[in-house]
C-alpha cells in the first residue's frame, strides 16, 4: 500500500494507529461499508507506540493474575473480585471479535498475535499469602475462574514456574495459576487489522503525518496534519474524530478546546524492561507471573516476570521499571510535551498532584537513577537465582497517567481506561492505561453505541454486531450464564488456536 493515502472530507477521522483506532476503524467499516474513514499516524510505521509488542506487557488482561484489580478486603477478610470478573468478560468480547476477524478471513495466522500462556499470581510473606488465599477463595467460586489452582507448596509451584523457586529461602510463598491466560502482541494485531482496513474502498492511512490542528467549525471538525517528510500541511474535515494517539491524546484534546477536557492533566511515566534471551532460562519459564505493587509505584509498574512471543521468538521480560520523562510518546514524543500541556485550567490540579504525591516523585527519581544491580535485586524477588549477565535493560513505552478532578478532589487515574466525549458526540479521545488494549473491543463498542447509535439501530448493524461479537447485547451476561460462557469461550479459543 502507498505510504500516504488521502480520503478527502471523510465521515470519520482516526488519529493514531494503535489497537484502539484499529479496532474502531474496522468495526465501523463492517457495520457500515459506505463510511469513508481517514487515519493519520505520526510514525512511518503503524502501531509503533503503546501498542507495539515491546512497549507493553502483552498480557491479555482478564483479571486472572493482576492483584491490582482485587485490592480491597472486606471486614470479614474476604476479597472483592467484581472488577476481575468485569475485566474477564470484557476480554472475552475482544477474543470474540478477533476470532470473527480470523474466521471471516479478515486477518490470518492468529499465533502471530495471540498465544496461550498460563497466568500466575505470586506472593511472599505471611500477610501476602493470607491475602492471596482469600483472593483465590473469592475467585474460585465463579465459573470464569473455575480452573484456577492455589498452592503454598514449593514442589507444586516449581512445576508451574521453576524460576520462582530456584535459590529461594524459607520465607512463606503462595501462587495461583490458570492455564487459560494469553500473551498478546497488540502491535501485530493492529497491523493485521489495518492491513484489511486500508484495502477497503473509502479508507485511507496517511503515515508520517502529525496532527497539528484540531478545531470545530460549525458541525464539522477541521483537522490539520503535517506531512513530516515534505513539511506540508494537509487540511481535512470530518463530522466525527477519534483521538487514539496514546500519550499524544491529551494535547490534541486541549487543542480541540472542548469543555470536557478542561482541567485535565497528564503525568508521563517512562518504562523499561529487563530482558533475557538465554534459551536455557527462557525454556524453563512458561508463564506470566504478577506480584504485588511496590511502595508508591503506579499501577502500570506492578512487577511481573513474563513469557513473551515477539518477532517470532520467545523471550523473558521483567519489570516494568519506571523512569521520569517529560515526553508523552516514546518514539515521536518531544521533551516539551509536558510543559506545553500545562494550561491555566489544569495548573492548580497539576500542582496539587505534585505536592500530594511526593512519594511517587521520589519513586520515579529512584527508579531512574538505580543501577543494574539495584534492578537485579527486584528481579530476585521473583527469580532468586538470576544472574546479571543474562539480562539487559531496554526502553519501553511511555504511559501518560491522566489527572483529573472528581467530586471536587484531584487524583491520578492509576488504572482504568477512560474515553472523553464531547456533548454532541462528535469527538472522542482515549485516556488511561491498563487494562487498555485487552478490553479495546468493549471500549470501542461503547464509543460506537454513544456516537453512532444509528448504526446499531439498523437491521444490518444489529446483525453484523451480533456476528462480530456473539454475546453482544444479551440480556444475561456471561458472568451470570456459565453455559453460555463455556460455549462462546471455547468457540473463540478454538479459532484463535488457544486450545
Amino acid at each position: 500500500m502507498s505510504h500516504v493515502q488521502y480520503v478527502e472530507n471523510p465521515d470519520v477521522i482516526l488519529i493514531g494507529s494503535g489497537v484502539m483506532s484499529a479496532n474502531l476503524g474496522v468495526m465501523l467499516k463492517l457495520l457500515e461499508p459506505r463510511l469513508s474513514i481517514q487515519l493519520y499516524e505520526v510514525a512511518d510505521g503503524l502501531a509503533q507506540e503503546s501498542s507495539d509488542g515491546w512497549n507493553n506487557a502483552g498480557t491479555g488482561h482478564a483479571g486472572i493474575c493482576e492483584l491490582s484489580y482485587t485490592p480491597t478486603r472486606e471486614a470479614d477478610g474476604s476479597v472483592k473480585v467484581a472488577k476481575a470478573i468485569e475485566i474477564f468478560e470484557q476480554f472475552e468480547q475482544s477474543k470474540q471479535f478477533w476470532s470473527y476477524a480470523v474466521s471471516s478471513g479478515l486477518i490470518d495466522n492468529p499465533k502471530e498475535f495471540i498465544n496461550p500462556v498460563p497466568h500466575l499470581s505470586f506472593v511472599h510473606g505471611e500477610a501476602q499469602v493470607d491475602f492471596l488465599r482469600a483472593r483465590y477463595a473469592g475467585m474460585k467460586v465463579h465459573h470464569f475462574f473455575r480452573e484456577m489452582e492455589y498452592s503454598t507448596e514449593r514442589d507444586t509451584i516449581a512445576l508451574w514456574a521453576p524460576l520462582l523457586i530456584e535459590g529461594r529461602g524459607s520465607v512463606p510463598i503462595a501462587a495461583t495459576k490458570m492455564n487459560g491466560g494469553t500473551d498478546v502482541n497488540f502491535g501485530a494485531l493492529s497491523r493485521k487489522l489495518l492491513k484489511w482496513f486500508e484495502r477497503q474502498e473509502g479508507c485511507g492511512i496517511a503515515r508520517g503525518h502529525r496532527v497539528v490542528g484540531l478545531r470545530k467549525v460549525n458541525s464539522t471538525w477541521e483537522v490539520r496534519a503535517e506531512y513530516l517528510a515534505a513539511g506540508e500541511v494537509h487540511t481535512n474535515r470530518a463530522k466525527f474524530v477519534f483521538v487514539g494517539a496514546g500519550g499524544g491524546s491529551l494535547p490534541l484534546l486541549q487543542t480541540a478546546g472542548i469543555p470536557e477536557a478542561r482541567g485535565l492533566g497528564g503525568f508521563p511515566i517512562g518504562g523499561q524492561w529487563l530482558t533475557c534471551d538465554n534459551t536455557e532460562i527462557v525454556g524453563r519459564h512458561q508463564a506470566k507471573v504478577y506480584g504485588q505493587a511496590l511502595d508508591a509505584a503506579p499501577t502500570m509498574a506492578v512487577p511481573h516476570l513474563d513469557t513473551r512471543i515477539l518477532d517470532g521468538r520467545r523471550t523473558l521480560l521483567f519489570g516494568p521499571f519506571a523512569a521520569w520523562t517529560t515526553k508523552f510518546l516514546h518514539k515521536k514524543g518531544r521533551f516539551t510535551d509536558l510543559p506545553f500541556s500545562v494550561r491555566s485550567d489544569n495548573l492548580l490540579t497539576l500542582m496539587k498532584i505534585g505536592f500530594s504525591n511526593l512519594d511517587l516523585v521520589r519513586y520515579l527519581i529512584q527508579q531512574g537513577t538505580q543501577s543494574m544491580a539495584d534492578r537485579l535485586k527486584v528481579l530476585h524477588v521473583f527469580y532468586p537465582a538470576a544472574k546479571i549477565d543474562d539480562w539487559k535493560l531496554i526502553d519501553a513505552g511511555i504511559r501518560v497517567q491522566a489527572i483529573k478532578k472528581t467530586d471536587g478532589r484531584t487524583g491520578i487515574v492509576h488504572y482504568g481506561t477512560e474515553v472523553i466525549t464531547d456533548a454532541d458526540h462528535s469527538i472522542s479521545a482515549l485516556l488511561g492505561a491498563s487494562p487498555g488494549a485487552s478490553v479495546s473491543v468493549n471500549i470501542m463498542f461503547k464509543v460506537i453505541k454513544k456516537c453512532f447509535p444509528h448504526l446499531l439501530a439498523s437491521p444490518h448493524g444489529r446483525t453484523q454486531m451480533k456476528t462480530m461479537i456473539p454475546t453482544y447485547n444479551e440480556d444475561i451476561k456471561l458472568a451470570a450464564n456459565s453455559e453460555r460462557f463455556y460455549a462462546a469461550h471455547q468457540h473463540a479459543d478454538e479459532i484463535l488456536q488457544l486450545i
